[in-house]
């Protein structure tokens, strides 16, 4: 009472609220409150269908608003579940659509697999077996890549039932022990390992193995003592049926009997589920009439059929019709008994189930002799499509199974492949590193090397040219006491001479004094000029000193001249003050020459070269030219000589620069910074 009060509180206040402003009503829509209130009014049972659907609209409406993510997956759930409870089985699935997609779209594996299972089983209840089956086949390879066993187990069971309804019985037997396999090695699983226990006995059953129907039925009952399996769910009267139909099938009625009339004295059956007691109503009158006790009946056959046709179940109304045209068979009530098996026969066809249709044409057939050739021509045409359909369905679920795993193995490989790839390319890549890291490291080497050879040149070169320094040094001496003797030996003497006569001059007459003077005059006039003379060796030694460098650079052109056809041209600025240029630069200016007139003679096939030294301010330059062929210096890549020439001017901390072009020869200028200073040591004599 106090449940109903509370309801009918919650209704007051909707519609209450309708009468409200526009805003207020927005405010309560949009909130969370709001939302878990039409989900639970959606799903209470004691409201009309009307209202429910209502409900369940607007909570659509709040969730369909608000951001996609798990949570609002969670909640369209809800909705989808609550269309279900109302039947409303298209609403259903449009629903589980929408999950699908979305899912998809946010890749949300979970979520993904748990909305194929719903849309399995819309396409289940609607018939559509292939497009169930292949959507319990892609949940089921969603939760075998999550590792979600639970699920996977559920996804196993609804594959499986759906595999008995289209009389697979092998492959769902096989299914079964898939999830069983699963679920014995799991805790708090009973309501799982009930029902595949229980749809084993139906199997075994269906396929007349009756000793091990009994068997999984007596085992899904002895798993029902768990307390933890709701009691509303009317298991145990659901597996009191399910056993004694497999007493109907061995035709032991009073076992049926008993087992049924069990099931009806559970508690709370005909309130918590009208159709299972309609069928052990059914059941329970059928047993009775095949042991031939007619207490009860048919009204209990009548009150099952009652129940049925308000519940609209029709695979139940045909076998209702068909248990009455056999009890009205017996009680030879004729009209009767085809009464019944004809609305059988039409119902049977209008419900597009080809098995009650078999059902119905086989009573006709005993209840009217004189068309039982017609019925049973019609019962056999029927039971061969049947088998064909049952036959294309098990061959098409197994070709869905097996176009999907090679699909799956076709992307598997793809991407193998792809793996492939990736590494081949990873493993060239290294490959070129380190090719590329070896190159550069001996690169590096020969640079090193080349660095080294370069500095033993360059000192063998230094210590030529202190030898020759040296050389020079001990000729200077050997002039100097040359000089010195001359001065000593010759001039001196010659002036202390002349000095002695000037001074006994003093002690003669003028007149003969004169003479002698005019002597002496000449005698110091021919000293002054041999003073002259040696004073200009002196000036030739100090010219030959400075300009030994120049001396050097014109033995390498007299050896080029000797050597080569090309004509060679060179000048030296009189401005240039070798003296201040250090032998580093004297050094790397001769080998820049040396190279530069190489590369002439090997390349350029040039008629004239022309080699020039002129003074700049604070800069000496180096001019190298010929006429030959020239070439494109864009494109063609520096060589060793090249290299080298611009290596040497830097080590100067100078620059090198190269002009040229096809046919119209080449230019190397090199300017060198130097101090040019005046000399203070002039050494005047």
């Amino acid at each position: 009472m106090k449940k109903h009060c509370q309801i009918l509180l919650l209704l007051f206040l909707a519609l209450f609220g309708c009468t409200k402003k526009n805003s207020t009503d927005k405010s309560i829509v949009s909130s969370k409150d709001s939302l878990s209130t039409y989900l639970t009014l959606a799903n209470d049972i004691n409201l009309p269908y009307d209202f429910k659907q209502k409900y369940n609209k607007k909570a659509l409406t709040i969730i369909l608003s608000e951001e996609d993510d798990s949570l609002n997956k969670v909640n369209l759930f809800k909705v989808a579940n609550r269309y279900y409870n109302m039947n409303d089985l298209k609403s259903y699935g449009n629903i589980s659509r929408l999950i699908v997609e979305r899912s998809k779209k946010t890749k949300d594996s979970l979520n993904l697999a748990k909305a194929y299972t719903y849309l399995g089983d819309y396409y289940s209840s609607q018939t559509i077996s292939d497009s169930a089956f292949l959507v319990y086949f892609k949940a089921e390879k969603v939760y075998l890549r999550i590792n979600d066993d639970i699920n996977l187990a559920k996804t196993y069971l609804s594959k499986a039932n759906l595999q008995f309804n289209e009389s697979d019985l092998f492959e769902s037997e096989l299914t079964v022990f898939k999830a069983l396999k699963i679920l014995k090695q799991k805790e708090n699983v009973s309501n799982l390992l009930y029902q595949c226990y229980n749809l084993l006995g139906i199997l075994y059953n269906e396929r007349e193995d009756y000793a091990k129907a009994l068997e999984y039925h007596n085992k899904a009952l002895k798993i029902l003592k768990d307390k933890s399996i709701a009691a509303e769910l009317q298991l145990t009267a659901t597996s009191l049926n399910n056993i004694g139909f497999v007493y109907l099938s061995m035709k032991d009625y009073a076992k049926a009997k008993t087992s049924f009339q069990k099931g009806l004295e559970q508690e709370n059956l005909f309130k918590e589920s009208t159709t299972l007691y309609a069928m052990l109503l059914d059941n329970l009158a059928y047993s009775k009439f095949k042991l031939n006790e007619f207490e009860d009946l048919p009204k209990q056959f009548f009150d099952a059929l009652q129940i049925r046709d308000s519940l609209k179940q029709t695979s139940g109304i045909i076998l209702n019709k068909i248990h009455l045209s056999e009890y009205y068979a017996v009680q030879k009530d004729t009209f009767r008994a085809i009464q019944f098996s004809r609305q059988a026969l039409i119902l049977s066809r209008s419900s597009n189930k080809l098995r009650n249709t078999l059902e119905a044409l086989k009573q006709i057939a005993v209840v009217d002799p004189r068309n039982a050739s017609l019925y049973s021509e019609q019962y056999i045409r029927i039971n061969e499509r049947l088998q064909k359909a049952e036959r294309n369905m098990g061959e098409k679920f197994s070709r869905i199974e097996y176009e999907t795993n090679e699909i799956k193995d076709q992307n598997s490989n793809l991407q193998e492949k792809n793996k492939t790839l990736v590494y081949v390319f990873s493993i060239c890549t290294l490959l070129g590193l380190f090719f590329y890291v070896y190159k550069t490291q001996q690169a590096k080497n020969r640079e090193l090397l080349f660095k080294q050879q370069q500095q033993i040149a360059n000192e063998d070169i230094y210590n030529l040219m202190i030898s020759q320094q040296n050389e020079i040094e001990r000729t200077r001496i050997k002039e100097k006491q040359k000089v010195a003797q001359e001065l000593h030996d010759g001039v001196l003497g010659r002036m202390f001479g002349v000095r002695i006569s000037l001074d006994s001059l003093d002690k003669i007459d003028e007149a003969l004094a004169t003479t002698k003077r005019k002597k002496y005059l000449t005698e110091l006039k021919h000293i002054e000029e041999d003073i002259r003379e040696i004073s200009h060796d002196l000036n030739r030694e100090k010219s030959e000193l400075i300009n030994n460098f120049v001396a050097i650079l014109k033995k390498l052109f007299e050896n080029q001249r000797n050597t080569y056809f090309s004509k060679l041209i060179t000048t030296f600025d009189s401005h240039i003050n070798w003296d201040l240029v250090s032998n580093t630069v004297k050094i790397n200016l001769y080998r820049i020459i040396q190279e530069a007139l190489q590369n002439c003679n090997k390349y350029a096939e040039a008629d004239i070269i022309r080699v020039e030294f002129k003074s700049e301010v604070n800069h000496l330059v180096l001019t190298v030219f010929d006429d030959g062929v020239g070439f494109n210096t864009k494109r063609r890549k520096n060589g060793i000589g090249l290299h080298n020439i611009m290596y040497r001017a830097a080590e100067c901390k100078g620059t090198a620069t190269i002009k040229s072009a096809k046919g119209e020869g080449t230019v190397l200028i090199v300017k060198i910074p130097i101090e040019q200073k005046i000399n203070l040591h002039n050494n005047d004599i």
